[in-house]
């Protein structure tokens, strides 16, 4: 998932304090609310067998911006839906993004789709990708917050790694069948989670 800005101006945070892509958490929020992604993807059994699973994604205190668009990997997103949209002037479904026009402080977009992210990597083992997250403007990365749920069949999969580790700055909560990942960062972050068939 890449979140993107097609605008001609952020003036959110001053241009010398833009992050250029390296990973880096943030252990104290910044004085301003950020931008908050939430993600849940939910792998079932048939999820196993073709690498589909649900995915249910939402992001409050979207910034204030004229154009701004959300995109998927092209051939891995298909019944991508915009499930609510407060606070925007329009927004779109277009191919494998949502397009948004004249997004107020404070929106908030909900969408709701499948994503082919869970990949059998033989031997019982199972690998589910999970971003890239990103908060961009033309070459610079702005702080963002994003809490990942994952929910799975406990009595077919055990969670065996979790890339990146937690650490401060990223937060994990791990019970059977589920894993909460939250996060405060800048610049570009992937998680991989590894499975194998218990």
């Amino acid at each position: 998932m890449h979140y993107a800005h097609a605008a001609t101006d952020l003036s959110l945070e001053s241009a010398d304090a833009v992050n250029e892509g390296q990973l880096h958490f943030l252990e104290t929020p910044p004085a301003k609310p950020l931008h908050h992604h939430q993600n849940r993807i939910r792998i079932d059994a048939d999820s196993l067998a073709t690498g589909w699973v649900g995915l249910h994604q939402c992001h409050d205190r979207l910034d204030a911006v004229p154009l701004l668009q959300i995109t998927f990997r092209e051939g891995y997103v298909r019944d991508l839906e915009i499930d609510l949209a407060s606070g925007i002037g329009h927004a779109r479904v277009e191919g494998a993004s949502v397009q948004l026009r004249n997004v107020e402080p404070g929106a908030r977009l909900c969408l709701s789709a499948q994503i082919r992210a869970l990949r059998n990597t033989g031997n019982g083992y199972f690998s589910l990708f999970s971003g890239p997250y990103m908060r961009k403007f033309l070459d610079g990365y702005y702080p963002m917050r994003v809490t990942l749920d994952v929910d799975y069949p406990a009595e077919s999969l055990r969670l065996i790694d979790v890339s990146p580790a937690p650490q401060p700055g990223l937060h994990s909560d791990e019970r059977p069948g589920k894993i909460r990942l939250d996060t405060l960062f800048e610049g570009e972050l992937r998680f991989l989670l590894q499975f194998e068939r218990s």
